[in-house]
């Protein structure tokens, strides 16, 4: 090999590695989010799309995809420059149509925010004892 072909193949592999090494890492998530994304049939890019064409000129601030009631659904929490609070809209992820679309205040994020966080870390019920029966 001439030597400026192995110039130009070892600038070619350092551009590779320290572009690899700019990428953002990919965000984790837990096992039981990994199994639910892999059941929807929509996935969030296509539930994203469909969220902010229900409400018009709207960023999102969070996502999810949870159970909710029985149903799969992506959960997205709206918002829109000059207007205060939310719009949450949740988009069934099995078949992308919009199940639920409401506004939240200020006031009442924060204490969904807050209730969510104790479920979180609440720890759950020890089961009770069987008792025989004579």
């Amino acid at each position: 090999m001439s030597r400026h072909t192995l110039i130009a193949a070892t600038l070619v592999a350092l551009v590779a590695a320290s572009a690899g090494a700019q990428q953002a890492p990919a965000a984790k998530i837990s096992k039981e989010e990994a199994a639910l994304r892999a059941t929807a049939k929509v996935n969030e890019d296509s539930a994203r799309a469909i969220a902010l064409k229900a409400v018009p000129g709207a960023k999102v601030k969070s996502a999810e995809i949870e159970k909710e009631k029985g149903k799969l659904i992506w959960s997205f929490d709206l918002t829109v420059a000059g207007k205060k609070g939310i719009d949450e809209v949740n988009v069934d992820a099995m078949t992308g149509k919009v199940i639920g679309k409401e506004h939240e205040s200020d006031a009442k994020e924060a204490k969904e925010a807050k209730d969510e966080a104790k479920e979180k870390t609440a720890k759950p019920a020890a089961p009770k004892p069987a008792t025989k029966k004579p």
